[in-house]
């Protein structure tokens, strides 16, 4: 059995509003094993990215726990905190935001190594950067180039070193190729795989593009207002997708061939408010199935087979 590296149970995080508190991640529970690709997906909105930055704590978590190695992560303290990240990375979404237009290649890559003081020789912190470099497929002719004067693609093979430079054994890969042109997307998905196999790295990789986590995730986990709605292993959800809203997202998954047609869900109804929410189902007022029961009591996640869990009353 494989090992656990990353175990959330009840991930709550609230923003506080005009209105109420909204409800980002709400009660989010699940493992990831060692060496493993958890891929999370879900409308904009859903609370993918906000999931990701409560783990790392880069925002501070409302409640529940998140065990890392079986250490809780919630309750470090600042110095801990500090230590624990050089375990635990994130690539970001946008690699030009991301990075600081003032530094250079060899800079930033080079600043996570300086902060840490991990390594106090200034040509052994070079011979890593160009080392890092090399893994990610950057010429060491772009060491002292600016992120403006780079493409996206090369921007975000910065942004992968960086997350690289501290030999992390977690990574939170927060959309990183949904800025990239279709082409360049391929060439960084399998450089992730390929450094993943390298390194015996586990990632939590957060994406929209359902065709793309298909093929990059061992198990996939569907986020709804906050919510997690569904997880299973990739092959098991494709195949028996059970909850309504994970149906209706495979549907719209295009068919690469040539005059292809499948039959598309379309969801109507109003989107529930996330702020102060009722505890109901969420997905209720959108689904075709919904009942009474369904507008006034919560479905629990449950799990209705190996590894495959849902929250829906249907399953029952």
């Amino acid at each position: 059995m494989s090992e656990v590296l990353l175990d959330v149970k009840g991930l709550k995080k609230y923003f506080t509003t005009k209105r109420g508190l909204l409800h980002a991640v709400d009660d989010v529970t699940f493992t990831i094993e060692k060496g493993k690709t958890l891929g999370v997906v879900g409308e904009s909105g859903c609370g993918k990215s906000t999931t990701g930055r409560a783990i790392l704590r880069l925002h501070e978590p409302t409640g529940g726990q998140v065990l890392f190695e079986g250490q809780d992560v919630a309750k470090l303290n600042a110095t801990e905190l500090r230590h624990k990240r050089k375990e635990m990375q994130i690539i970001f979404q946008d690699p030009f935001s991301s990075l600081n237009p003032r530094k250079t290649v060899s800079q930033t890559i080079e600043e996570p190594l300086k902060l840490h003081k991990l390594i106090p020789d200034k040509q052994k912190r070079l011979e890593k950067v160009l080392e890092t470099m090399e893994t990610v497929g950057l010429a060491e002719r772009y060491i002292n180039t600016y992120p403006h004067e780079l493409d996206g693609g090369r921007r975000q093979r910065i942004g992968i070193a960086r997350a690289l430079a501290l030999d992390p054994k977690f990574i939170v890969c927060d959309e990183p190729v949904s800025a990239l042109d279709v082409s360049i997307q391929a060439q960084i998905l399998n450089l992730m795989n390929e450094i993943q196999e390298q390194r015996g790295l586990t990632y939590m990789f957060i994406t929209h593009d359902l065709s793309v986590v298909n093929h990059f995730s061992d198990d996939i986990a569907v986020m709804y207002l906050g919510k997690l709605i569904e997880k299973a292993p990739s092959e098991v959800l494709f195949a028996n997708p059970v909850h309504p809203y994970t149906q209706a997202l495979l549907s719209a998954i295009p068919l690469p061939k040539l005059g292809a047609r499948k039959e598309r869900i379309l969801l109507k109804g109003e989107i529930t408010s996330p702020i102060n929410p009722a505890p109901v189902c969420r997905f209720a007022n959108r689904c075709q199935y919904a009942t009474d029961r369904c507008r006034s009591e919560e479905p629990q996640l449950k799990e209705i087979e190996t590894g495959h869990f849902v929250s829906c009353f249907l399953c029952e």
